[in-house]
């Protein structure tokens, strides 16, 4: 009796399902955090913004007038799309699809390399839209020291412009490890979606500055 007692015991605790744990991954979870801490530091700058707006409301309406709606659309435009072309590259991580596996132009047979480094190019390309923008606001005598409209608009979209440059950095060093890496794994996969958190955070800070700045002013 005992020795059928115990087989009977190992064979229950055999098929008793194995539960297991699921750990949230230290990464993506310290850069919710972080990236939390950066959205209270943008809340600071728009409570910054509509404070001088509120004080020195007589001054924003020729001030604003400088402003190339167009182009900043057309600039802002680019931006929102490398967010859909950023969240292509994360299909193909989670596929474990490190670079395209057609010809270059077949965008569906993409992987990370190709989306990622054509999420690259439009951040560039936002940048040095928003350079020229600089360049030419200066040119009319708008620079961060002419007034408080100006010194709250370089500040917001400048510090802006940083965050993007700090997330171009980020997909470089991507698509470096991308290259290097022998085998496309969890870790790289993970590496690319928490890119991705980052990226598509300042696409939508940008787009509240955007609707802040050039279409309510």
């Amino acid at each position: 009796m005992g020795h059928n007692d115990t087989v009977s015991s190992s064979s229950v605790a055999m098929r008793k399902p194995r539960v297991e744990v699921n750990r949230p991954n230290t990464l993506a979870v310290g850069t919710i955090v972080w990236l939390s801490s950066e959205l209270m530091f943008f809340a600071g700058l728009f409570a910054m913004y509509f404070s001088h707006r509120s004080a020195s409301s007589e001054i924003w309406p020729a001030n604003t007038a400088m402003l190339n709606f167009p182009f900043a659309l057309g600039n802002t435009t680019i931006l929102v799309l490398s967010s859909i072309t950023c969240q292509m590259g994360v299909r193909a991580a989670e596929k474990f699809q490190r670079a395209r596996t057609g010809a270059l132009w077949n965008v569906s047979k993409w992987g990370v390399i190709e989306w990622f480094t054509l999420t690259y190019v439009m951040g560039a390309i936002f940048i040095g839209g928003q350079v020229y923008e600089y360049a030419e606001l200066v040119h009319e005598g708008l620079h961060i020291g002419a007034n408080p409209y100006a010194s709250v608009f370089f500040i917001t979209t400048g510090f802006h412009g940083l965050h993007v440059i700090g997330g171009l950095i980020a997909f470089l060093f991507v698509l470096g490890r991308t290259f290097v890496a022998k085998r496309f794994t969890h870790h790289e996969a993970t590496t690319s979606i928490v890119c991705s958190y980052y990226w598509h955070f300042v696409d939508v800070v940008w787009i509240v500055l955007f609707f802040i700045i050039y279409v309510i002013k």
